[in-house]
């Protein structure tokens, strides 16, 4: 196996919700070298620094200062999403019914709510607890199945074979114990897991996830199969590429952005002040005036890194046949006339050269002409700093589902284009 995909597959297994893959990314930044800042505090940088930021316990922005000002270089920028679509727990809607202990969920973002239906399902997240006279929160993740939700028989719902909608109410509720319990089942095993008393825990933002581990398939093991494909391979390579990064000439910067995937519209979202105010900072730290900072936007380009529709042969009605991107043949520019993407001639021709110049093959995609089309962080941010912006991705099928499908090719191609780019 290929230490990339080997290192892939790792921080796929470890990052099985936002907070954790937080966590993750800041870790493997430590290890690069990367110092944090935080933002209450003036920002003092040097020339060829590695820095990141955190905001609000998810998001992060990383960078290397260029050889060159911002202002007369701009910034080379990288943006993909650390959250997946997911099952969020509603702490206080523990029941008992018949000995059945079960606990309601929230749906975040839009998953294919089946797949996540007779599965085995562990739970990750944060919580916060009073700890003497002070608050603190920590990470939880229990990496064993603890919850199932069970479909109903055949001969009970004979209809679910012609398509069956889930009441998301009723029918997505979490069963954690046939046992008898006492008290809160939950917050029992949460104190236990965080040796803490169970009456310090104040609040609980925790998610169900399949702890089944990525995995490899195909006959020539040229595919990967996981939760939260979408959209941490992006991540992954996004990160690969910054960590790789030395000396560049442009100050290289790569933002993980936090809810994308309910509408990026939160302090650590795509619509916040993150990106602009973490730009600017780095202009006013090298001197630069706000004249200084808006010309370096003038000289930025970003690539906006979010997964990509494979071609499914099953599906095929689905596709515009001139538009079908396929697996491990390359990383696919994203368009569409309505400006869901924000890739235009321009920005598209950059990142091709970017990818001819490394040797590796690219593909487009447009959604059929009587179908809506997604979107993704790279609209958002052109629009608010009027960036030059492509959005690109690699090919996956099944997106949103519990277990997502992509080429390991693709992978090891992506991450070899950004690390061009940060260079």
């Amino acid at each position: 196996m290929h230490k990339q995909i080997k290192d892939f597959m790792k921080f796929l297994d470890q990052s099985n919700s936002r907070f954790m893959a937080s966590a993750q990314i800041s870790k493997i930044l430590d290890a690069a070298g990367f110092s944090q800042l935080d933002e209450r505090d003036e920002f003092s940088l040097r020339a060829g620094g590695r820095y990141y930021i955190r905001r609000m316990d998810t998001a992060i922005v990383a960078f290397v200062i260029g050889s060159q000002a911002a202002c007369n270089s701009g910034y080379a920028l990288a943006a993909s999403h650390i959250d997946s679509p997911a099952l969020k727990l509603k702490p206080e809607s523990i029941k008992l019914d018949k000995d059945i202990c079960r606990i309601g969920v929230e749906v975040y973002g839009g998953p294919i709510v089946h797949t996540w239906v007779d599965r085995e399902l562990s739970i990750s997240g944060q919580v916060t607890f009073q700890d003497k006279n002070k608050y603190q929160s920590k990470l939880i993740d229990l990496r064993q199945a603890v919850a199932i939700i069970p479909n109903a028989a055949i001969h009970i719902n004979r209809e679910i074979n012609k398509g069956f909608e889930y009441n998301k109410q009723n029918h997505l509720q979490a069963i954690l114990s046939v046992a008898k319990h006492h008290g809160d089942p939950l917050k029992s095993l949460v104190a236990k897991e965080l040796e803490i008393n169970e009456d310090a825990i104040l609040e609980m933002d925790l998610y169900l996830y399949d702890p089944q581990p990525a995995s490899l398939t195909g006959i020539e093991n040229e595919l990967i199969v996981s939760g939260r494909l979408d959209n941490l391979a992006m991540t992954h390579a996004l990160l690969s590429g910054i960590c790789s990064a030395q000396s560049p000439v442009q100050t290289s910067v790569a933002v993980f952005f936090d809810h994308e995937e309910v509408g990026s519209q939160s302090p650590q979202g795509a619509l916040s002040s993150l990106l602009s105010e973490l730009l600017e900072r780095i202009s006013l730290a090298q001197g630069a005036s706000r004249e200084g900072f808006y010309r370096a936007l003038r000289n930025s380009y970003m690539i906006s890194a979010d997964m990509a529709h494979a071609y499914h042969p099953a599906y095929a009605e689905k596709y515009d046949p001139d538009y079908s991107p396929k697996m491990n043949q390359g990383p696919v520019i994203k368009r569409n006339a309505n400006l869901c993407y924000a890739s235009s001639s321009e920005s598209s021709l950059r990142f091709i050269q970017l990818c001819d110049k490394q040797k590796v093959p690219h593909q487009e995609f447009l959604v059929r002409s009587d179908m809506p089309c997604g979107s993704t962080v790279g609209p958002v941010v052109a629009a608010n700093l009027g960036i030059l912006t492509v959005d690109i991705g690699n090919p996956m099928w099944a997106m949103h589902s519990v277990r997502e499908t992509a080429g390991t090719l693709d992978h090891l191609n992506l991450i070899k284009v950004m690390k061009a780019y940060f260079s």
